[in-house]
């Protein structure tokens, strides 16, 4: 157990371990749920999607990628529906050479809150492995929903097959620590500035900075929120549906609210005070 993530070998994996890999010099990480047999299920943007979402640079294995050739071991790797974002690769393709590390469930509040990094572990504990397989494997042939980096990423995916914990549809960022440490960042600095001017010296400040950025991931946790709820798998398409439902209306309302365009009459009067001078000179 690391501060900065957890790394495991490949003989430890275990059916319904959620796994992650570091991409691009640690700046993210991709996740996904390990079902055995050498695969892997994740998460990434559709394949019609037009544009790049964070994780579809690098969750979207080699094998699918324009040009590259296919998996020379597993046939099946890469089989994704259509218009669905969840995918079952092999773990070599998922890896794509990158080192193995597995998150980390149950884990102690000091233990959270002295990892370095969001995305590597949470509060919450795990159902039961084939629980966590069996949610995999559903939403890989129905789906979860649309691709978005705060609201419903790859960790998202992770986070809900190990736990079936879903936030309410109108929050504005989902379970993801990735997510929750991207905002709680800037977050900190702007909330720690009253208190780094009543501090003393360079190391008050960065000390009452990341402890507002520690406190910030804890609490947006989902082992410590209290507004999660259990879906059963089964009931989550309603559950997407019910909040793409909620995003149409919403943009909806917002059309609605936007004042309406104004006609300009003008010419239309100018040229109706010539018609009468003429008129008037005739």
């Amino acid at each position: 157990m690391g501060l900065l993530s957890h790394r495991v070998e490949r003989s430890e994996l275990k059916p319904g371990d959620h796994i992650y890999t570091w991409r691009a010099a640690y700046s993210y990480s991709h996740h996904g749920i390990y079902v055995g047999g050498s695969k892997v299920v994740h998460f990434t943007t559709k394949k019609e999607a037009g544009t790049a979402g964070l994780d579809s640079a690098m969750a979207i294995s080699s094998l699918i990628s324009a040009g590259s050739p296919e998996c020379p071991t597993f046939p099946d790797c890469g089989f994704q529906l259509p218009d669905s974002g969840v995918i079952l690769t092999c773990l070599d393709c998922f890896l794509r050479d990158g080192a193995l590390h597995g998150f980390e469930y149950g884990v102690p509040p000091a233990v959270f809150l002295a990892k370095l990094r969001g995305g590597t572990c949470t509060t919450a504990a795990s159902d039961p492995a084939d629980a966590v397989v069996h949610r995999a494997m559903y939403l890989l042939q129905n789906g979860f929903g649309s691709y978005d980096v705060f609201e419903n990423n790859c960790e998202d995916f992770a986070l809900y097959c190990k736990t079936g914990l879903l936030l309410p549809p109108e929050q504005g960022i989902g379970r993801s620590g990735q997510a929750a440490s991207a905002v709680g960042v800037p977050l900190a600095a702007l909330f720690s500035t009253p208190f780094r001017l009543m501090s003393a010296g360079p190391l008050g400040m960065a000390a009452v900075t990341a402890g507002m950025y520690c406190a910030g991931r804890y609490i947006t946790d989902i082992g410590v929120r209290k507004d999660v709820v259990k879906v059963e798998v089964e009931n989550l398409s309603a559950h997407l549906g019910w909040r793409r439902a909620k995003a149409k209306e919403e943009e909806w309302v917002k059309k609605k609210q936007q004042p309406a365009k104004v006609t300009r009459l003008l010419p239309l009067k100018r040229k109706r005070d010539s018609d009468l001078h003429l008129q008037s000179v005739k």
